[in-house]
C-alpha cells in the first residue's frame, strides 16, 4: 500500500511538533478588540485572488520581449498602471533615465589549434511561439561588461571565485594576459570577471555547464525544464556589491536632469570584456585546451577531458562593444492612502522587466502582486480602510542592476526615511515551498502569516509544509530547530533583487518571499522563459501564485492595520548571538590554519598533488592571528537581548489595555526607526553605499549574504586593524538599538 503525496504530508502534520504561537486567535500587534474584525477582513481577502486572472496577466505581460526601453515594456507599464487605477488605486509612472548598454559587437572565436566561431544564438522553437520574436529580443550578453577586442591563451577557472585562483596558483598557472572561461554557479556572475581582472586576465567567458544547468539534471527544454545545449544565461556584471543602480548617479536618483559623472569615471562598470555562451559553444573551446587535468570537483558533464589550459594550445579572440545610452525606465507606483496614519508607508514591489519574455522571472511574481492589488481594492470598496498607506510598485530595469528600484529609493530617500515602515519584495514565483528571507525583526511576524495560508497541494499550511520539508531534508541543526523552535528561521538578505536599496541603503525592515523548490530550472535569463515553459514545468495551474498573493496580501494587511507595528526582537537577538559565534569560529579557523601551515613548513612537509607532474607550490609562512577583543560585541548583544525581552512584556501588557492614541503613535514612529539603528552613515569599508551593519552582499559572493559584513570580511581579509574598528562600530550600533527598544517599552508602559 502506498500513500499519495497529499496523504503523506497530512500524516506528517499529525506527527510534527507544531509550536503554535501563544493564543492561537491573537494577531501580533493587534489589541484584543481589534483581532476579530481583522480576521474577518483577512478571511474575505483570502477568497479573492484568482489563479486564472494570474494566468491572464502572465500571458499578457510575457507574450513578447519586454526589457527596459523596449516598446512592449512601455506598453506593459501603462497596462499595469491602468489596472491599478481601475481597482481604485492612485497609480502613476515614475520615469528615470538610466545607463543601459546594449551590444553592437559580440564575437568569440577559437583561433588555435583549430578555428571555431561561436554561434552566440538561441534558436526559436516552433512549439513555443513566444520565442519567435527574434527582432525584439536582446541578444545574449552581459550588461556593463567592458568594451574590448582581446586575444590570448584560454584558462579554465572552474566557477571563477577567489578559491579557484588559489588552486591555480598552487599549480603554477597564471591568468595574466589570458582569457578565462568560467562556468556559471558558485557565486553571482559579476564576481567572475571581477576576480579575473584582479588577477590580470584580459577577458572573461561564462558558460552554463550541463552538470549544473542542463542534461545532467534532467530532460532539456522543450521536452523538460532544463537548459538546452544552445541556451544562454544573460545577466548584469555591474559591480553591485560595491553599489547597485545607475553607475553614473550613485547615491542620487537618475531623474532626467540629475548630474552624471563621465562613464570613464564609473567605478562599478566592469573593466574587461565579458560574454556569456551556451555549453554547445563552450565545448569546442574546452576540448581544445591543454595543460593539467582539472581537479575532479572542477569537471562538468560535457564529454571531454576538462583541462586547465594556460600556456596552450587553445587561444581565443573575444570582441565586445556596446551602445552606451541613457534609456527611460518607468516604475509603476500605486497608492492606497491610509485612514489613520497616512504618513506611515507599507511598500511592496516586484520588478516588471525581463531579459527576454521573463514569464517566471519576473512576471510570475508580478501577476501575484496584481491579484493582491485587485483584492485589496475590492476590500476597500467593501469598506475596509487600512490605517497606514500602502504603496505597490512594479520596478523597471531591475535586470541590468536594480536600476528602477534603486533610483526611486535614492530619489525619495528623505521621505522614505521618514515614512517607510517595511518593504516586501517578490521576484518571480514557482511551485513548492515558501521561501522567506529578510530582517529578523520580522521573523516572528512572517511565521505567523505563513500559518494562515493553505498549501494548495497538501492541505497543510504553508508553514507546516515548510516545517516538514526542513525536518526531512535539513541539516541536523535545522531539523532539531524545526521540531523544537517556535519559529522557522528566515534567511538573511544579500542582494540580487529590489529589496537591496530599501534594507541595505536606507535601513528599512524588509522581507523577500516566494515559492519554489519543486520546479526544475534551466531557462533562467534565456529566450525560453516563456508562458509555455512556466505552465508546463512550474506552477501549471497558478495555484502557488494564488498562495503567494495570500501570503503577501495578509502580510501587507497586518502591517497596514496593526495597532502596534508587529516587529519582534528576541529572535533577532538570538540570531545576533549566532552571527557573533560564527565570526569567532572564523577567527579560530584562521588561527588554527596559520599554526598548521607554519608547523608543516617547520617539519619540511609539502602537500602532494593529484598530478605528480605538476607538484603543488609549498604554502608560504603565515602571520599568526592577533588577539581580537569581541567583548564589546558580546556585551552589546546581551544588552539588546534584555531590551528585546522587556519589550515583549511591555507589548503584551499594552495590547491588553489598549494604550491611548498618542502613545501608540509615538511607539510606532519609534518602532519604524528601529532597523535604522543598525545602519551607519559612513557605510561599510570600501563600499559606503551599503549602510546596514548586520546584512550585506559579500564583496566576493555577490548575491550571497555576509552577516556582520564589516567584521566578517575584515577577518577573511586578515585586516586586523579594520576588524577592531568594525567590532567597535557594530557594538555601538547594537547598543544604540538596545537603548532604542528599551525606550519604546517605556512609551508603551506610559512612562
Amino acid at each position: 500500500m502506498s500513500l499519495s503525496l497529499k496523504s503523506l504530508y497530512r500524516l506528517l502534520s499529525l506527527l510534527l511538533v507544531v509550536a503554535a504561537p501563544a493564543g492561537a486567535q491573537s494577531i501580533r500587534g493587534f489589541t484584543t478588540s481589534g483581532v476579530a474584525p481583522q480576521r474577518e477582513w483577512e478571511a474575505r481577502y483570502q477568497q479573492i485572488p484568482d489563479p486564472m486572472r494570474q494566468r491572464e496577466y502572465l500571458r499578457r505581460l510575457s507574450a513578447r520581449p519586454h526589457h527596459v526601453g523596449s516598446p512592449y515594456q512601455r506598453q506593459n507599464a501603462e497596462y499595469m498602471r491602468d489596472l491599478f487605477t481601475s481597482w481604485g488605486w492612485d497609480a502613476t509612472l515614475a520615469e528615470y533615465h538610466v545607463l543601459f548598454p546594449t551590444p553592437k559587437v559580440r564575437r568569440l572565436e577559437l583561433t588555435a589549434p583549430t578555428r571555431y566561431v561561436a554561434k552566440l544564438q538561441e534558436p526559436s522553437l516552433k512549439n513555443d511561439p513566444a520565442t519567435a520574436f527574434m527582432a525584439e529580443q536582446l541578444p545574449s550578453y552581459n550588461a556593463f561588461s567592458g568594451d574590448g577586442d582581446v586575444s590570448g591563451p584560454l584558462v579554465y577557472v572552474n566557477y571563477g571565485v577567489p578559491a579557484d585562483y588559489d588552486e591555480l596558483e598552487k599549480r603554477g598557472i597564471s591568468v595574466r594576459g589570458a582569457i578565462v572561461i568560467a562556468r556559471y554557479g558558485g557565486s553571482w556572475r559579476g564576481i567572475k570577471p571581477k576576480v579575473a581582472f584582479e588577477h590580470g586576465a584580459v577577458g572573461c567567458i561564462i558558460y552554463s555547464d550541463p552538470r549544473d544547468d542542463g542534461y545532467a539534471q534532467g530532460d532539456v527544454y522543450p521536452n523538460g525544464p532544463w537548459r538546452p545545449k544552445d541556451g544562454v544565461q544573460r545577466g548584469s556584471v555591474l559591480d553591485m556589491p560595491v553599489a547597485p543602480g545607475d553607475p553614473l548617479t550613485i547615491g542620487t536618483g537618475a531623474t532626467p536632469d540629475a548630474p552624471r559623472i563621465d562613464r570613464k569615471d564609473a567605478t562599478t562598470i566592469m573593466k574587461i570584456p565579458v560574454l556569456p555562451i551556451s555549453y554547445e559553444d563552450a565545448q569546442p573551446l574546452l576540448a581544445a585546451m591543454g595543460g593539467p587535468v582539472a581537479p575532479e570537483s572542477w569537471r562538468g558533464a560535457l564529454p571531454i577531458t576538462y583541462r586547465l589550459g594556460g600556456s596552450g594550445p587553445a587561444r581565443v579572440r573575444l570582441a565586445v562593444e556596446h551602445d552606451w545610452k541613457l534609456t527611460p525606465a518607468f516604475n509603476v507606483i500605486a497608492t492606497l492612502k491610509g485612514s489613520a496614519a497616512p504618513d506611515e508607508w507599507i511598500v511592496r514591489g516586484n520588478h516588471i522587466d525581463g531579459w527576454v519574455n521573463g514569464a517566471q522571472d519576473p512576471i510570475a511574481g508580478m501577476a501575484a502582486e496584481l491579484e493582491e492589488a485587485r483584492a485589496l481594492g475590492e476590500l476597500a470598496r467593501q469598506g475596509w480602510r487600512p490605517k497606514r498607506t500602502i504603496v505597490y510598485a512594479g520596478w523597471d530595469a531591475e535586470e541590468p542592476a536594480l536600476l528602477g528600484s534603486t533610483e526611486w529609493v535614492e530619489h525619495h530617500a528623505p521621505e522614505l526615511r521618514q515614512k517607510a515602515v517595511a518593504y516586501i519584495n517578490t521576484d518571480g514565483n514557482g511551485r513548492g515551498f515558501l521561501g522567506a528571507g529578510g530582517s529578523h525583526s520580522l521573523e516572528r511576524f512572517i511565521n505567523e502569516v505563513a500559518r494562515e495560508v493553505r498549501d494548495p497541494e497538501t492541505g497543510l499550511t504553508v508553514w507546516q509544509r515548510l516545517q516538514a520539508q526542513t525536518i526531512r531534508n535539513g541539516s541536523p541543526q535545522a531539523k532539531r530547530e524545526a521540531r523544537e523552535r517556535g519559529d522557522l528561521r528566515i534567511g538573511a538578505l544579500g542582494s540580487g533583487s529590489d529589496y537591496t536599496p530599501f534594507i541595505q541603503h536606507l535601513g528599512i525592515a524588509s522581507l523577500n518571499l516566494g515559492f519554489g523548490g519543486e520546479d526544475g530550472g534551466g531557462i533562467y535569463h534565456s529566450i525560453y522563459d516563456t508562458p509555455r515553459w512556466y505552465e508546463t514545468f512550474s506552477d501549471s495551474n497558478y495555484v502557488y501564485g494564488r498562495a503567494l498573493s495570500q501570503v503577501v496580501g495578509l502580510a501587507v494587511m497586518r502591517l497596514a492595520s496593526a495597532d502596534v507595528l508587529p516587529y519582534q526582537f528576541t529572535n533577532l537577538a538570538e540570531t545576533l548571538r549566532g552571527y557573533a559565534g560564527e565570526v569567532k569560529v572564523l577567527r579560530d579557523e584562521l588561527s588554527a590554519r596559520a599554526a598548521e601551515t607554519n608547523r608543516m613548513l617547520d617539519d619540511g612537509v609539502i602537500a602532494a598533488t593529484e598530478d605528480p607532474r605538476a607538484p603543488l607550490k609549498p604554502p608560504a609562512r603565515e602571520a599568526l592571528v592577533p588577539y581580537l577583543n569581541f567583548a564589546p560585541l558580546d556585551n552589546a548583544i546581551e544588552a539588546f537581548g534584555r531590551a528585546a525581552s522587556g519589550y515583549e512584556r511591555s507589548l503584551g501588557s499594552a495590547l491588553q489595555r489598549a494604550p491611548d492614541g498618542a502613545a501608540l503613535t509615538r511607539a510606532n514612529a519609534m518602532l519604524r526607526d528601529t532597523e535604522r539603528q543598525f545602519s551607519s552613515p559612513e557605510g561599510l569599508p570600501r563600499r559606503p553605499w551599503y549602510k546596514h551593519l548586520l546584512y550585506a552582499p559579500g564583496l566576493y559572493t555577490g548575491y550571497g549574504v555576509k552577516t556582520l559584513p564589516g567584521v566578517r570580511e575584515a577577518i577573511e581579509q586578515k585586516d586586523w586593524d579594520t576588524v577592531a574598528r568594525e567590532v567597535t562600530r557594530l557594538a555601538q550600533a547594537i547598543d544604540r538599538a538596545a537603548t532604542h527598544v528599551a525606550a519604546i517599552s517605556a512609551v508603551l508602559e506610559g512612562k
